[in-house]
């Protein structure tokens, strides 16, 4: 686990679902490919149901960080692409749903036309830092 410090200073606005500034120190940094809402046969998962596509890349994302050996404490800076940028309460509760709550490292929203499988409404892409 690295040494991660999360800041939102009282001068900007409240930060919803994210952190402002994320501090990390650590011997390895990770980056996370974006993860989406597909299973292991290259199915969608989720229909066409943001929240749920939204557990679905969450617990891909769970996946690819076990398999680096990071936790979500580790995630210093998570980049979301989606067709509903303006849907971030519910992109936050379906994150909170699989995280367990865990704290908001810095965030983007991005507001995108589509992605690379028709259907897909959401994408995320994390990076984080730990210490061997």
């Amino acid at each position: 686990m690295s040494d991660r410090r999360l800041i939102n200073p009282p001068k900007l606005h409240p930060a919803p679902g994210f952190s402002h500034v994320a501090i990390a120190a650590g011997t390895k940094v990770v980056h996370l490919a974006g993860q989406v809402a597909l299973d292991q046969q290259f199915g969608i998962v989720g229909g066409d149901d943001l929240a749920e596509q939204t557990k679905a890349a969450m617990r891909n994302v769970e996946l690819a960080l076990e398999a680096a050996g990071a936790t979500w404490d580790d995630v210093v800076r998570r980049t979301i692409y989606t067709l509903h940028p303006t849907e971030y309460g519910a992109i936050t509760a379906a994150i909170d749903q699989v995280t367990g709550g865990a704290d908001h490292p810095a965030q983007t929203i991005v507001g995108i036309a589509g992605l690379a499988v028709e259907g897909l409404l959401i994408e995320i892409e994390c990076t984080a830092v730990t210490s061997d």
